[in-house]
């Protein structure tokens, strides 16, 4: 049976950093990052076994991480590494250099034994090996590193700088997220001797600031969270106050609905150590007021969940999520009920006073707003996107007048003063304020359908108008921000301009719109005066942006259950398509193709006409001559091309992409017919123009919806 000291003692390790309350938006970072930087150092010591497992936790008074398994000293092991070749080690006279004992001090072996050290190899590369058994870490010294180099590399925005009156009576400088009253330091029962934050590791903690106050004594590591629920009235792991809240708030909202965005959830469990759930309510006169500014506002500013009826209809009942569990909760919800009505009425003032000015007459004032010192202001660009959707429109055949008055009003929401204190309404506003002025339903509703997909997996615009106008506003920022050198680089995006090519491919595909994306970005291009802005917004640059957006967004579709694979989205998009709409239908077809016995030669053909084409440098004829055709293998693969080309034509000019492609395989015999007859780089250059001729008659037409080649 092991000692307490024997270094092969394993025992559960705790460590907590107790302080004041800490940010609340990052506490779920900070808790996990904490937790993985202490077990990641520990386990570099080789202080852990196989099972060794971590819990981490994060209240809004500490961090903290129980690891099982940890053992107090780490075993010997075995190290060997070379340190100089024998001449630089040693002198003339065979006395150590100052190379050799720099180099041993550094590796912490000053004092080593010289005829221990191992020489090996021959001649000039004969060197010389530090080969020992090393002594495995111990718990103290490792548990001190880890906790430093973890503290000092946590997700903190911005630092509080204090003091620490030290045990000599002196004050030391301290950082941190926030002051550090207490660290826990245990294995097993045992104190370790660390410090940190100015702080002696000890076994003490403190409880709930209101229903447990007062100080905590863990005898063992393994006790912290039953010691922390039972004594302290403190739910430690913020995983679990987060599941206990969204279920407890589920349970109150009864029959009604209650909305949880993933933050606020995040943000009401780092704000809370003993989760207590109350039903409040405001009066119903404001629920005149579009209810996202009472949803916003109570989620916003006030933290808490606002509830709807089954059809999505806010009710004057909401959820808050208070730190103090009482049988009396009379004073906490009326105390909440007083709050939130003097926001609520700010949110009805402000769409009061706004809707006595129509968004027609705030188009002006657009001209008062910056967008980009070198793109212009709100106006310029609003003038802009108007000629894109203009543009858009008349492509489309739709309402062109739709369009431009759209596009005119879609930014005016901008000055009102409930966007001024909600930005996230921007849109939202807009299409209620453009249905008081009395606008076009579907003018009112592009003014908030513009700027969809807001996100990954966002819905689309439901109105024609709302979609040309999504993506001419989409075209405009990234016609415009790419003009002034603000392409993304690396993770630098701060226009979000991948979030606005993806909208545009999304746009096109899932609407089935069959417009040019060249085109669309020369219109945009089209609209910028500058010169320097469409010299640097190359077209050829964009689209290739574009199509690269599109690639990423490929990979996660899928038809009947099964995605595209690499090869045969690369096998659509080298051919650079201009109309995006027909996407999923091309891979739909090279995919039945891809079935077909003949599908891997043909592939495997169509690589070697392309191969063929690509190290010819001479220029190829436009057509092929069938005068010049000599071996039968030509004739029949020039023959058997003209019979299928009408076919062909026709079914892809109806999109008729599987029938295109099985009409393939009618060219299979003849085209290997023709490698085995027929010399096509003949020492004739009529006769080897003409046969790289026919080679590119029949390369254009095997690859009008897609590249075969990349399938081989």
């Amino acid at each position: 049976m092991s000692t307490p000291n024997s270094p092969s003692q394993s025992d559960t390790l705790l460590i907590e950093v107790f302080t004041e309350e800490l940010p609340p938006k990052s506490l779920r970072r900070l808790g996990d990052a904490f937790s993985d930087g202490i077990y990641s150092a520990l386990k570099a010591a080789g202080l852990l076994s196989q099972n060794s497992v971590a819990t981490g936790y994060a209240t809004p008074r500490r961090l903290a991480v129980q690891i099982t398994n940890v053992l107090s000293q780490a075993p010997d092991y075995p190290v060997r590494e070379k340190l100089l070749p024998i001449s630089i080690a040693f002198d003339a006279d065979g006395k150590p250099t100052a190379p050799l004992q720099k180099k041993l001090a550094t590796l912490g072996y000053a004092d080593i034994d010289l005829s221990t050290l191992e020489k090996s190899g021959e001649g000039k590369n004969e060197a010389l090996y530090l080969n020992v058994i090393a002594k495995g870490a111990a718990l103290e010294q490792s548990a001190q590193a880890a906790l430093g180099q973890t503290l000092n590399k946590l997700p903190i925005a911005k630092m509080m700088h204090y003091q620490v009156l030290q045990k000599n009576g002196e004050l030391a400088d301290v950082e941190f997220a926030r002051p550090a009253h207490r660290i826990i330091a245990l294995h097993g029962k045992q104190i370790l001797n660390i410090s940190a934050l100015g702080i002696d590791a000890g076994n003490q903690t403190e409880g709930h600031r209101f229903l447990a106050p007062g100080v905590i004594t863990i005898a063992s590591a393994d006790q912290y969270q039953s010691d922390l629920s039972n004594k302290a009235k403190v739910i430690p792991s913020f995983h679990q106050r987060r599941e206990l809240i969204e279920s407890a708030l589920l349970k109150a909202a009864g029959d009604d609905l209650v909305l949880m965005p993933e933050s606020l959830l995040d943000e009401v469990s780092a704000l809370v150590e003993w989760p207590a759930i109350y039903e409040c309510h405001f009066d119903p006169e404001f629920l005149e007021v579009p209810q996202e500014c009472l949803i916003l506002t109570m989620q916003t500013n006030q933290k808490y969940f606002a509830l709807t009826n089954k059809q999505g209809k806010l009710r004057n009942r909401f959820l808050i999520v208070s730190n103090i569990e009482t049988e009396q909760p009379e004073a906490i919800i009326s105390g909440n009920e007083r709050v939130v009505r003097p926001r609520l009425s700010d949110a009805r003032f402000f769409f009061q006073q706004d809707q006595k000015r129509p968004l027609a007459s705030r188009v002006a004032d657009l001209g008062k707003v910056v967008y980009h010192n070198q793109l212009g202001n709100q106006l310029d660009r609003t003038k802009r996107v108007q000629g894109i959707a203009v543009g858009i429109a008349k492509a489309l055949a739709a309402d062109e007048a739709l369009a431009s008055r759209a596009a005119e009003i879609a930014k005016t929401d901008l000055l009102t003063d409930m966007v001024g204190e909600f930005p996230e309404l921007q849109g939202i506003m807009g299409r209620y304020y453009a249905t008081h002025d009395g606008e076009n339903a579907e003018v009112a509703s592009a003014c908030s359908e513009h700027y969809m997909p807001r996100f990954a997996g966002d819905a689309l615009p439901q109105t024609q108008t709302g979609t040309i106008l999504a993506i001419a506003d989409k075209l405009e920022t990234l016609v415009g921000i790419w003009g002034v050198g603000l392409a993304p680089t690396g993770d630098k995006d701060p226009y979000a301009l991948r979030r606005h090519a993806l909208g545009i491919c999304r746009l096109l595909l899932e609407k089935n719109l069959a417009l040019n994306l060249p085109d669309l970005i020369e219109l945009a291009r089209k609209q910028f005066p500058q010169q320097d802005v469409q010299e640097k917004a190359k077209a050829e640059d964009i689209y290739g942006f574009i199509i690269d957006r599109l690639r990423a967004y490929m990979r996660d579709q899928a038809v009947a259950g099964k995605p595209f694979t690499t090869e045969e989205i690369d096998a659509v998009l080298s051919q650079a398509p201009a109309q995006l709409n027909d996407l999923i239908d091309r891979l739909t077809a090279l995919r039945e193709f891809n079935a077909l016995t003949e599908s891997a030669q043909l592939a495997a053909a169509n690589k070697r006409i392309s191969n063929i084409l690509k190290k010819n440098a001479s220029t190829i004829p436009a057509t092929c001559s069938s005068k010049l055709l000599q071996v039968p293998a030509e004739i029949a693969l020039h023959q058997a091309l003209e019979s299928i080309s009408p076919a062909l034509t026709s079914a892809y000019e109806q999109r008729q992409f599987v029938d295109l492609l099985k009409a393939l395989v009618a060219l299979s015999a003849p085209i290997d017919q023709f490698f085995a007859d027929v010399m096509v780089m003949d020492p004739n250059p009529e006769l080897r123009d003409n046969r790289l001729a026919l080679l590119q008659q029949l390369h254009q037409k095997m690859n009008l919806i897609a590249d075969l080649g990349k399938l081989a």
